[in-house]
């Protein structure tokens, strides 16, 4: 894999940070805008960005938004009228139909004039508007300038626009989400874009050679139900001799994920791995630090976002992208509390524990799936 150069690299800690920063980059643009998101809503802060679109639109710029039919559901149909009518097209994900609902796009991703790039798990809602601590959610993004990169995501957006709709053939449908999934890095090696399918995507097929040799594992998982596979090389980590932190939600949106992850507490302490959980606000947030590597993107470590979802993860090697990381990661830990082994135990009694392995088989399959439940974020 070939080093992405990270000069113009800036990671995004709070809504604070990304929404002003995506919103003076839409007001820069002079060619093109790419915006896609899981969940778009009508508060203020969705307000701000259309009105931003709509002056992008009516000074010439090629708008294009793409926001997912279930995320955004309480999106009014008219919503996007006025930017429609000044140019710019809009159009929604997997509209519902039953036999695909749970194929969703999770991805969050902003190009303007295919050059500069925001990448992340903010969703367009007011709740992630904030510090992480005393208001809004916890979250992360970045900001970046790479023109071969920008290019190649641009790309990834037209065809998922261009699939939104789905007005196929039932058979081109139908391989559209059964076809083997391939681990093919791009010319960068960085972009790690994962689809519906058989076989490790990309992302897991990269995760998977890191942990192999990592020695320090560092996570940040809004949502945490990873497949054996993971679970196992987190597991291997520690028994030679390395180090797993694990950052997780001590608030959630969605308990029932929240009760399938501690499930996975009593093995993983046992076993030596440090759990963390997050306590001021909502945990959203999706990073993972493989010693000198790190990922950052849309994808939680969930089997909807490993098997089910499209989904978007950047990969970098760089020293001082992972620096950063890591002290991001040391400074949520500082509003975090740490779960002991022996505390774990007392707490969870026996009931509590079939309670919570119930629950890892109704994630898998029925977590996220109701319309109004806005779970995939």
């Amino acid at each position: 894999m070939t080093t992405l150069k990270t000069t113009a690299f800036r990671w995004l800690r709070t809504g604070r940070e990304v929404f002003p920063a995506m919103l003076m980059a839409i007001g820069a643009a002079q060619r093109s805008i790419q915006l896609e998101t899981y969940i778009y809503t009508d508060g203020q802060l969705g307000c701000l960005f259309l009105d931003a679109l709509l002056a992008a639109a009516r000074r010439g710029v090629r708008v294009r938004v793409l926001v997912d039919a279930v995320g955004s559901w309480f999106l009014p149909d008219d919503f996007f009228v006025p930017l429609v009518a000044a140019g710019g097209e809009v159009r929604r994900f997997n509209p519902l139909h039953l036999w695909r609902f749970g194929v969703r796009d999770h991805r969050k991703l902003l190009v303007c004039d295919e050059s500069i790039i925001f990448i992340g798990g903010f969703n367009i809602a007011d709740e992630y508007d904030g510090d992480g601590i005393t208001r809004g959610w916890c979250d992360l993004g970045v900001r970046l300038e790479h023109p071969i990169l920008a290019g190649q995501l641009a790309v990834a957006f037209e065809e998922l626009f261009a699939l939104a709709d789905f007005h196929r053939k039932p058979l081109l449908r139908l391989r559209a989400f059964k076809h083997k999934r391939k681990s093919r890095p791009n010319s960068t090696g960085k972009l790690l874009l994962s689809q519906p399918g058989r076989g490790a995507s990309p992302f897991q097929a990269a995760l998977y050679h890191d942990l192999a040799k990592a020695r320090e594992v560092r996570i940040i998982s809004a949502y945490f139900l990873p497949t054996r596979r993971v679970r196992r090389d987190l597991l291997r980590v520690v028994r030679r001799g390395g180090r797993v932190q694990l950052l997780l939600a001590g608030k959630s949106d969605v308990p029932v994920s929240q009760m399938a992850a501690r499930s996975l507490y009593h093995r993983l302490l046992k076993a030596g791995v440090e759990i963390y959980e997050y306590q001021p606000q909502i945990l959203h947030a999706k990073m993972i630090l493989c010693d000198g590597i790190a990922y950052v993107g849309s994808s939680n470590l969930d089997i909807r976002s490993l098997n089910l979802n499209y989904e978007l993860m950047l990969r970098f090697e760089d020293k001082a992208v992972a620096m950063e990381a890591h002290d991001i990661f040391e400074q949520a830990l500082k509003h975090s509390r740490r779960i002991e082994f022996h505390q774990w135990g007392k707490i969870q009694n026996y009931w509590q524990r079939w309670k919570n392995h119930w629950r890892i088989f109704y994630s898998h399959g029925l977590i996220r799936s109701s319309p109004c439940d806005s779970s995939t974020r």
